[in-house]
């Protein structure tokens, strides 16, 4: 297979290009920033309000990192990197891996405001949908990984695994939603439970916005 001459294979050059190792550091920032929102999350369903709070203060700091390192990127791009032919694919990667912290580190502020005890189905339903944001995840870097290796196959199967769980994300936001207007829940809590539900989606439709552009770029290699 010929190589790939895209933003993805360059990630796999850092030692000639510095910058490139930003970007790996990036991606592993964001992948971060989601399972610290897991563990989070996992403090609320435990009932366990240190535990809570210590995770989403490291959501907001992981998620602040992954800003800093989108920084340094963005002027990679216009220094360092000025002659890569695909400087646009590569804005629009850091951008996309940008739009997944910010968005998890909002449900994860949203968690912080949660003082009434959730129903069990309630807590139920956003672990489900918490446990299909950290297989996405999972599934972009797989993807990403596999693209800076050259598979192009593998880097395309998981960006279409990420498309079929964000279908399930959508179901299981409905479930959710459904479980939060029969709860009895305070009308603060039920405020806060709702967009909870809207944030957990827009966080999987994120990592799908960036598997799509992986998708493109990795089959330029083709």
């Amino acid at each position: 297979m010929k190589e790939m001459r895209n933003i993805l294979g360059w990630l796999g050059m850092q030692e000639e290009h510095s910058a490139l190792l930003v970007a790996q550091q990036h991606v592993e920032e964001t992948c971060k920033t989601v399972n610290c929102f897991a563990a989070a999350v996992k403090g609320l369903i435990d009932d366990d309000i240190q535990a809570r709070t210590q995770a989403i203060h490291q959501v907001r700091e992981s998620e602040h990192e992954a800003d800093m390192l989108k920084i340094k990127m963005i002027a990679a791009i216009s220094s360092e990197l000025l002659m890569l032919p695909d400087r646009d694919d590569m804005l629009q990667f850091v951008k996309a891996l940008d739009r997944i912290a910010d968005k998890t580190n909002g449900a994860a502020k949203l968690l912080g405001f949660i003082e009434q005890r959730l129903p069990d189905n309630v807590l139920k339903n956003i672990s489900a949908a918490t446990d299909l944001i950290v297989t996405s995840i999972g599934k972009l870097k797989q993807a990403i990984d596999a693209a800076i290796q050259n598979d192009v196959k593998l880097a395309i199967d998981s960006c279409q695994e990420i498309a079929r769980v964000e279908h399930d994300a959508d179901d299981q936001k409905r479930l959710l939603i459904e479980t939060i207007l029969h709860a009895d829940l305070t009308p603060p809590t039920l405020l806060l439970t709702y967009n909870l539900a809207d944030y957990l989606e827009s966080v999987t439709d994120r990592i799908l916005e960036a598997a799509d552009l992986i998708r493109v770029v990795a089959a330029k290699g083709i």
